[in-house]
């Protein structure tokens, strides 16, 4: 039979294995690093035209059309976070790819639209180009850049400098500060405009309604309480021992004790049960529901938020696992349960 022959060793690869092994973070280092940070934001908070920005923000709250935002690399991918920002609450906008601008997208501009073009040099060859045939469309357009002078200052109708002392790489290479002032400048402008559109939380929340802030803003307490049919109801004459099912079968942990009027007169929980059944043994038998309800439960309207109701569930002395849903004359409506916030996703 034949040897099996072992594979050969590659030198290069043992070496870049050996170098990973001797890597060792310095924590004095990556702390300088981050004052370094700190001290190029800084350098941009301290030397920012405000005079620019607040005509660069202006612009955009007057806009009649959509406000389409563009980039190359890194740039491109802030000005897509921005413009999705800018959507979210509510403003027309958009993300034209510079380079499929130039290859049919273009079409999206109409002259009522502004353009705005971010770049930390200004001089990037697909922005370039796709300038003179976004002006033939009539659009607005605005560059926002760091090095000075560049290509886009000169064709643009508005600019806007955003002040970069160097990047926080070694080589002053790596896109790392200025995508951060970028970010920065692009998400705090994002914030005046929602600020003088007076942007209510009502309007940002229909904005987003499948996630936990859309929830929290959106969902009432009628929205997502048991009603009807669903209600562990019993009156205070009836026997603790005869409401058993009723406790149970209902998924509340509770019993709602009302009068022939519909009010709320208090609850019975399945602790209670147990501790009635601890005090009392085989006097439970005897033992109304009325004798050893709560009379005074925590109660919540339809009305209120569904968020303020897991917040009084949760509050001292000691949290509750439901809240029985009362009108202004204590009239039963429904229940609200910590478990159906939660499967809501509150």
């Amino acid at each position: 039979m034949g040897s099996l022959s072992l594979p050969l060793s590659n030198p290069e690869e043992d070496e870049q294995e050996k170098n990973l092994t001797k890597a060792r973070l310095n924590q004095s280092h990556l702390l300088n690093l981050f004052k370094c940070q700190q001290k190029y934001l800084n350098h941009f908070f301290q030397n920012l035209d405000l005079t620019q920005t607040l005509a660069f923000t202006q612009t955009l709250l007057n806009a009649k059309g959509t406000i389409f935002f563009s980039g190359v690399g890194k740039s491109g991918f802030v000005a897509q976070k921005i413009s999705q920002t800018l959507v979210s609450l509510g403003i027309k906008s958009g993300f034209l790819s510079p380079v499929d601008a130039l290859h049919g997208d273009i079409g999206i501009l109409s002259a009522e639209d502004l353009l705005v073009l971010f770049s930390k040099s200004g001089n990037s060859e697909e922005l370039v180009k796709l300038v003179p045939c976004a002006k033939a469309k009539g659009v607005y357009l605005i560059s926002v850049t760091s090095v000075t002078p560049n290509g886009l200052m000169r064709l643009c109708d508005l600019n806007v400098h955003l002040p970069l002392e160097r990047e926080l790489c070694p080589f002053d290479l790596a896109p790392v500060t200025s995508t951060a002032i970028q970010m920065v400048f692009g998400d705090t402008v994002a914030i005046a405009l929602m600020g003088a559109r007076n942007l209510s939380k009502d309007e940002y929340a229909a904005n987003h309604p499948a996630g936990r802030i859309g929830k929290s803003l959106i969902f009432k307490v009628k929205d997502l309480m048991k009603k009807e049919k669903e209600l562990p109801l019993c009156s205070e004459q009836d026997l603790i021992m005869d409401q058993l099912v009723e406790l149970t079968s209902k998924g509340c942990g509770c019993l709602l004790v009302i009068d022939d009027e519909n009010h709320l007169l208090g609850t019975f929980t399945d602790g209670d049960l147990r501790r009635t059944l601890k005090a009392s043994g085989e006097g439970i038998f005897k033992l109304t529901v009325g004798e050893m309800c709560n009379r005074n439960p925590r109660t919540i309207t339809p009305d209120a938020m569904a968020v303020e109701a897991m917040q009084k569930m949760e509050s001292p002395p000691s949290p509750v696992q439901f809240l029985p849903v009362i009108s202004d004359d204590n009239v039963l409506i429904g229940i609200v349960t910590l478990h159906g916030l939660v499967s809501a996703g509150l």
